[in-house]
This record gives structure tokens, sequence and C-alpha cells, in this order.
């Protein structure tokens, strides 16, 4: 049970000297006075996963509050009918830089809107969007650039079920931001308050060890955190020691600077080197924001999330908890893991990358288990999103009860297909998004298919978090797939970066 805020901590008055206006009187008037669209990109603001960039260039003090004031009013809009809301939403933040900044502003922007504000300070993605759907709120918003290096940021907004809010009510908010929809003053409560909610966090925390207490712990095991500097140093540590583990951390402080520099799920390097020093059970690395997780073996190899839907998807169909044997992925995901899932009996279906297509996909199809290859794991079970520290502690709890190391289950599980994924950086936003307009690339990619004749997967994607040009190229042998995925890498570089 979610308590109610006993102290008032600041007024929702803005102090950033930034002119917000609630109340929207008539056609004539700026519904956005405080960032004008022409500064803002002709494509659209939200990508898979919010609005992200780097800060000070698109994401700015006057952006946050904009986005604050009209999320607040798109929420109060669509869900303030809804009983068991009520006009609150929680804020929480990772650990950079700027991240102080950007929740200050949009919380000004939300209080303005007449909004209360729940700040949980520094705490994991998926710790908003439980509390945001157990508190009853009208949504959330997560301030993180998630993976990204520390000079950029994002932000990211839930509905009250806790799930990320749909593309249309995104577009409703950029509407707004680009001065196309007008708002009045809804919630007719004048300015919101600010309340610092901290104290929340220990439901989040007894949300993911108390499903696995009941009948298991995991006394005995040594399990190595990578906490990249990020959102789970305070909250990871802390449930795999509730858990009865012996606990070894890696980067472990909260840290602006360094968040997810050369550590965490994108830098696992040092995390197999430790789990080897100190002849650990298992490792465990959270991005910035620990709404995802990758594991390591005993001998340091990289369990990722094709190797962990795959354990886990046995685990949940011996126990008659995985309805028709479903499993929901990505176009990411590797063939080799399609085609041993598939041998079991299963069933296998992609989507577009993005933990919202594979959540969306899931509610449509019923599954209760799906992710993404990068560690990004929905367990409908016990969660309501992505979560990191939940998919580590239910992976450390499958070893565990299954008295089969990590080791052992990787070496009984299937063979990958060889895979290749590649990053070319275009700074030029419209050039990336707009990639498909490149006649020469295109032709390449159709160049590459006709060679591999069916026998392998080509995908080519701008990245909807990072200003890069993803190329994957996967195949049955090594040095086809080099051979393709360096050439249209080369294409890229030659035609699409400045």
């Amino acid at each position: 049970m979610v308590s109610t805020p006993v102290k008032t901590q600041s007024s929702g008055r803005s102090e950033l000297g930034i002119s917000v206006v609630p109340t929207v009187s008539s056609p004539q008037a700026n519904p956005n006075p405080g960032y004008h669209s022409t500064a803002l990109p002709s494509t659209a603001l939200f990508g898979t996963d919010g609005i992200r960039g780097k800060v000070g260039d698109l994401l700015t003090a006057e952006l946050a509050l904009q986005v604050g004031f009209h999320c607040g009013q798109v929420l109060s809009s669509i869900f303030s009918h809804q009983a068991s809301s009520t006009g609150k939403v929680i804020v929480g933040q990772d650990t950079r830089n700027s991240s102080n900044m950007l929740a200050m502003a949009l919380s000004a922007g939300l209080t303005a809107a007449g909004l209360e504000v729940w700040d949980l300070g520094i705490c994991p993605t998926p710790g908003v969007a439980y509390l945001t759907h157990a508190a009853g709120a009208l949504g959330g918003v997560m301030i993180s650039a998630s993976h990204n290096p520390p000079e950029d940021n994002g932000i990211k907004i839930f509905g009250p079920s806790g799930t990320k809010l749909n593309k249309e009510l995104q577009a409703e908010i950029e509407a707004g931001l680009r001065g196309k929809r007008e708002f009045s003053n809804i919630t007719g409560n004048g300015w919101g308050k600010h309340y610092q909610r901290r104290d929340l966090l220990k439901d989040y925390k007894a949300s993911l060890t108390e499903p696995l207490q009941a009948g298991l712990d995991l006394r005995g095991m040594r399990v190595v955190l990578d906490l990249a500097w990020g959102a789970a140093v305070g909250i990871a540590p802390e449930v795999f020691a509730a858990m009865g583990a012996e606990v070894i951390c890696l980067h472990e402080a909260a840290d602006g600077d360094r968040i997810n520099v050369n550590c965490g799920s994108t830098h696992l390097g040092k995390l197999q080197e430790a789990v080897k020093v100190h002849q650990a059970d298992l490792g465990f690395a959270f991005d910035g924001d620990a709404d995802r997780a990758l594991a390591v073996d005993s001998q340091g190899r990289v369990v990722d999330g094709d190797y962990i839907l795959y354990f886990w998807g046995q685990h949940l169909a011996q126990g008659q908890k995985l309805p028709g044997n479903m499993i929901v992925a990505t176009v990411m995901a590797n063939l080799g893991f399609e085609l041993a899932w598939q041998h079991l009996g299963g069933q296998f279906l992609r989507t577009p990358v993005g933990d919202q297509y594979v959540h969306a996909e899931m509610v449509r199809q019923d599954a209760m288990l799906g992710g993404e290859q990068s560690g990004h794991i929905l367990c409908r079970h016990y969660g309501i999103s992505g979560d990191g520290l939940l998919t580590a502690l239910h992976l450390a709890a499958i070893v565990k009860e299954t008295g089969t190391s990590l080791r052992e289950m990787v070496d009984q599980s299937f063979q990958p297909y060889p895979q290749v994924l590649k990053n070319v950086r275009v700074e030029d936003r419209e050039v990336r998004l707009n990639w498909q307009n490149c006649d020469v690339l295109m032709n390449a990619i159709a160049q590459a298919e006709n060679a591999m004749a069916g026998q392998g997967r080509i995908l080519v994607r701008a990245s909807g978090t990072e200003p890069l040009i993803r190329v994957m190229v996967e195949a049955a042998s090594a040095e086809l797939t080099h051979h393709w995925a360096d050439k249209l890498v080369l294409t890229v570089q030659q035609h699409l970066v400045a």
C-alpha cells in the first residue's frame, strides 16, 4: 500500500525564469510561450524510448519544463476519470549530472499544470513504472538516457498502468510543444505541489524479492554486479543481499560523469574479468537506468537477452506458466535462438526493436514472456515493464532452483548463428531518420540479400535512442557475415556521414 505524502517540500511555481501559461483562453494565444516550435527539429521528438538527445542541444531546461506542462495536461485530460488515479505524477531520475536540472524543470511544468509531483530521486526506470501503477498515479516520468553516454539524457513517460505512453498520446504532447494544440486548465486546482517520496522505494524493492523469498533464497551463491555508476547503485546490492547472496559490486557509486563509460551492459569486459577473478557463480551488468541486464557465466561468457529468454521460457513452460509456449522477441533476436525454441515446440514471434513493441504484442497475444537481445526482458507474471533487477534475480533463482550452473545451462542450450552488429555515427538527424532515401544504400542491401539467398538476415535501422545507424548481418558462416557487414557499413559512411 502506497501512503500519501505528509509534508510539502516546495511549491509548484517555477523559479527558472521561464514562462509557463497553464490556461489558453483564445485561439490566438500561444499555448507554448517558453519553447518555440522553430527551435525543435522537424522530425518527431519521441523515439523508441521517449525523448532523448544531447543535453544543451535538444534537451534543455526550457524543453523539459514545457514537456512537463503539456504532459500534465494530456495525462489529466485522458486519465483523470479513472477512479484509482489522482492528480499525482511519479518522477525519478538516473545519476547523470544533468538529471537534477531536467527533473526540476519538468516538475515545474507538471505543477504548473496543477498536478502533484512525487519525486523518488535516483532510482531505476522500472521503479517509476511500478510505483506509478501501485500509487494510482496519473502517470510517471523518468529522466534518463538509459545506456547512452553521460552527455546525453532523456525523458520517458508512463501512463497510469505503468506502461510507456502510447504513440497517440506522445503525439498529443508533441503537438502542444509545437504550438499546434490548445490546452485549458483541466485540473482546476491552480498550482500543484512537489513532494520528496524516496520512502516509496521500499515498496519497489519488496516487489522484487517477495515473489522469490517464499520458497527460495540465494545463500551460497557469489554474484558480481556491475552497476554502471547509474540508477541501480542504491538498490541492486540490497535486493541481492536480502535474498542471501554474497555480493561483489563494480562501479557502485552514483557518478554522473562516468555513467555507462566502459562499464555496464554495453561494456562487459570488466565484469567478465571480475567474475573469473572472484570465482563467482555468475555476474550481472545493468545499464544506466537499470531497465535491462546482461549476465556472464563463471567462465566469463556473455549471456545475452536471447539466452535469458530461452532459460526463463523453459522454466515457465515446465511450471505450466507460459501460455502456448510463446516467446515474443524482436527482429534482432538470433536465428539460432528462434530455431532452438521452435525445436522445443514453442511459438516465436518477432516485433520491431523497442520494448513498447514487444509489450504491445505480448498484450495482443496474451503472452507472458518477451524481450530484447539487449537484456530488456518483460515477464508479466512478475512485472509491468522491463526490469534489469527483476531479470537478474529470477535468472539467479533459476540457477539455484535447478541446481545447474549458468555455464552448464549455456552449454546445453543453443548455438547462435554468427551475427555482427555495427554502429555508424550519423549526427545529422534528418539524414539519419530518412536513411531509406539513400538509393545507393538500398541497392547495397538488396545485393547482400540476393547474395545470401535466404541463408541469412540483414537489418539496417536508425537508432531510436542514439545518433547511430545500426547495421546487423546474420548468416550461416562468420565469413559471409563479416563481409556484408563491412560492405554495408562502408556504404553508410560514404553516403550518409557528412
